[in-house]
Order: C-alpha cells, then structure tokens, then sequence
C-alpha cells in the first residue's frame, strides 16, 4: 500500500514558538504558530491541512462513485470548513462543514443527491475523521441536463 508522509518541527514555547510543516513530496512548505491556528495570525494550521485533505478526498471520492454509475463530472469543487471548539477535553474540532458544487451532465438532482452522501461517507478522509462528532455535506448541482433512459 501507499505511505504518504509529511514532517513538522516545533521551536519554542505553545504560544510564543512557532513552527514549520512540510509535505512529503515538497510540493508545500509553510510556517504555523499558536496565532495561526488558535487565532487569525498568518500562516497554516494542522485544521486548514486537514481542510484541504478532505476537500480533495470529497472530490475525488464523488468522482469516482459518479463514474461508477456512468456519469462523468465536468467539475466538482469543494470547500471544507473544520471548526475548532473547546470542549471539556480541550481544543477540539467539533464539526466539518463539505460544500460541494458539481457539473454532471445527465444526472438527476436526486441520484447526484444520493450519490453525494454516498461519497462523504466512503471517503477515505471522512472515515479517518470518525471522531469528528458532525460531518455534514451540503451539494449543489450545476448547470446539468437529465436524459431520458
């Protein structure tokens, strides 16, 4: 199977240190910080990564379970919002929010629908994500003709 890494490295004290994570493959590299993450301080934060893995994760997922049904998407784009609360426990992410927008010729709103849910409960990041106590997906179809079979 496939081994995917990424690397941090932490100077400092929690909130006057700052940090640096970097991707594996080299295509990122940035800094992070108590500011960063906790407030709205530039650069990244493990949340903000995490975003973006499930926004790529979502996508790729809905393609492939379209093309399972013989659709092939023009387009999908999506937005992953993860929100950090406190809990009893600490700092926690308390919910993601997916919104999808799609172009699929010859689908009907109601099978992209089902189709939709479908992806962002087999995506591999959302099923990582299990602990996460709300994932919830909001899915728009653009722009689509549905043909008569």
């Amino acid at each position: 199977m496939t081994i995917r890494e990424a690397s941090a490295k932490w100077q400092g004290t929690l909130k006057e240190g700052s940090g640096r994570v970097k991707l594996g493959s080299g295509v990122f590299e940035g800094a992070y910080s108590f500011p960063s993450r906790f407030e709205h301080g530039p650069g990244t934060n493990p949340e903000e990564l995490i975003a973006a893995a499930h926004a790529g994760c979502f996508s790729m997922a809905l393609s492939a379970i379209l093309g399972t049904a013989h659709h092939i998407p023009a387009s999908i784009s999506t937005v992953a919002k993860v929100h950090l609360g406190a809990t009893a426990a600490g700092p926690t992410i308390t919910r993601i929010e997916l919104e999808t927008q799609a172009e699929i010729p010859g689908v009907a709103p109601d099978e992209f629908q089902n189709l939709a849910q479908r992806a962002k409960t087999t995506c591999l990041v959302s099923r990582a994500l299990a602990g996460v106590s709300s994932i919830t997906l909001k899915a728009e179809l653009l722009a689509t003709t549905t043909t008569a079979q």
